[in-house]
């Protein structure tokens, strides 16, 4: 899938947390339904079935409680996507990456063979349809998660070259996967936050570190002799660069990834390089953009979902944009239409345990959507977030959010103001609703009553953003039947 995430470390963000954060993006010319759900343990069988590759795994006994946010619409599988676990872990899976025919050669990705005259099928490895799945059910750090999806990867094998993030409340953990079986994971700086466009994004790795000490690097355990033996370091100073020794460096990249993160980078630190003009530091195009960079003020939600909403504003790259430029549109945009849903993950240290963790939600095209919290330690979410089928309805927040943006991508130059009215609202609503019930909680000690608290606040979240989306939908509407009114006119004319 096409996708982009950040990652927040926890000196970096305004309040202490941790965040994750991903858009979770459909192939070109369609899009997928989500929805937001809560995963029993007894709904986790004893083997799993993998609906893509046919892979079977056998899976560990007591697994947790999880949130997810799967496919709406059965048929290709759970497409859990990213959630968080009853011991307070999040994960989101995945972010598509990029690799080289060096590495696929070596180390061939793990594809389904369907059984063909008389032959038996053949079952592929594991892919974004299964990972969360598998892995977050039964790991109570983030550091444990790397290290069970790490042994996974290393006896099933995958498909395809995914990026995983995985959190606690004291530190952030991304996994890339290095051909069918081979991977590395780089625990990410408290002080720094990450940016990763579809592409293989680690640009410095101790290897020393990930077969020694283990304290800020980890990797499949033959990663060395891998490397030595295929010839896949390609530096002249002995620091291993993994974005050149096992990712990409394709044109297509520079349309299509780079310029992503470029845009954020130059949203978070505007002042600390030279982004723009014939002599700038890095350039939409630039190969060695920085993995990840100390932000020059602290992070918050809003600045994760602006840049995860972003369309090269202020730039001439900008579709929506008034500029004549023939480089309007020239690279894949952040916020497209065929955004499926975004999820924020917020991990605050400040509060207990049990109301520590929020989910921030936001279902469509994040050019025209609103990102809401949600406490995560609940046992259901709902109806408004949960209800998503195939089809269209004003009954869920994902159709809602879906219908806004096809109207007001429809008619940008007379909604966007409508769409910045409800995403400050929303937000700001957000914000009210969770001040709220905290401080509800921090006054309440009875284990049940805090849980109904929990409960309470996502239904009267859920209430809220109904209200909203409808009068935004109805204004939207308006503005568009006005826009086809006028054109009919003209033509008529």
């Amino acid at each position: 899938m096409a996708c982009t995430t950040i990652l927040v470390g926890r000196k970096a963000s305004y309040d202490g947390s941790t965040m994750i954060a991903r858009n979770d993006d459909s192939g070109s010319g369609h899009f997928t339904p989500k929805k937001f759900v809560v995963v029993p343990p007894q709904e986790h069988p004893a083997v799993y079935r993998s609906v893509l590759s046919h892979v079977e795994v056998e899976l560990p006994g007591s697994p947790m409680r999880m949130t997810a946010m799967p496919n709406a619409v059965e048929g290709k599988g759970i497409w859990a996507a990213g959630g968080v676990n009853e011991a307070g872990v999040g994960m989101t899976a995945t972010e598509t990456i990029t690799s080289n025919p060096r590495v696929l050669g070596a180390d061939p990705l793990v594809e389904y063979i369907p059984a063909k005259d008389g032959q038996p099928e053949v079952p592929g490895g594991i892919g974004e349809e299964d990972i969360v799945y598998l892995v977050l059910p039964y790991i109570h750090t983030a550091r444990e998660g790397v290290l069970r999806l790490g042994k996974l990867l290393e006896k099933y094998g995958t498909y395809e070259m995914n990026g995983i993030a995985f959190q606690d409340v004291h530190e952030i953990w991304w996994l890339e996967t290095i051909g069918g079986h081979h991977w590395i994971a780089k625990r990410v700086p408290d002080d720094a936050y990450v940016v990763m466009p579809n592409q293989l994004g680690i640009d410095q790795f101790d290897l020393e570190d990930a077969l020694g000490a283990k304290k800020n690097h980890l990797c499949s355990a033959d990663l060395d002799d891998f490397i030595e033996n295929n010839h896949l370091d390609l530096s002249w100073n002995g620091v291993l660069n993994p974005r050149d020794a096992f990712g990409s460096h394709d044109d297509s990249d520079h349309v299509y990834n780079t310029p992503r993160a470029w845009f954020m980078l130059r949203t978070l630190n505007p002042h600390s390089k030279k982004w723009d003009g014939p002599n700038a530091d890095y350039t939409p195009r630039s190969d060695d953009l920085p993995w990840c960079m100390v932000p020059e003020k602290k992070i918050t939600p809003e600045d994760v979902k602006y840049v995860l909403s972003s369309h090269y504003q202020g730039t001439p790259y900008d579709p929506y944009g008034s500029s004549q430029s023939d480089q309007k549109g020239a690279f894949r945009s952040i916020g497209i239409n065929r955004n499926d849903f975004m999820a924020l993950i917020q991990m605050r240290p400040d509060q207990p345990e049990d109301s520590r963790v929020l989910e921030w939600i936001a279902f469509a095209s994040n050019a025209f959507n609103v990102m809401v919290p949600f406490y995560a330690n609940v046992t259901t979410t709902p109806a408004y977030l949960s209800n998503t089928t195939g089809a269209v309805s004003t009954d869920n927040f994902y159709w809602n959010s879906r219908m806004i943006a096809a109207m007001a991508d429809a008619a940008y130059s007379k909604s966007v103001f409508h769409i910045e009215r409800y995403q400050l609202a929303a937000a700001s609503a957000g914000h009210a609703n969770i001040n709220t019930y905290d401080a509800k909680l921090r006054r309440e000690q009875d284990v049940a009553a805090r849980a109904a608290l929990r409960e309470q606040a996502n239904e009267a979240m859920a209430d809220t953003i109904r209200g909203l989306a409808a009068d935004t939908l109805d204004k939207v509407l308006y503005e568009l039947s006005c826009q086809m009114k006028n054109c009919y006119s003209r033509s008529d004319a």
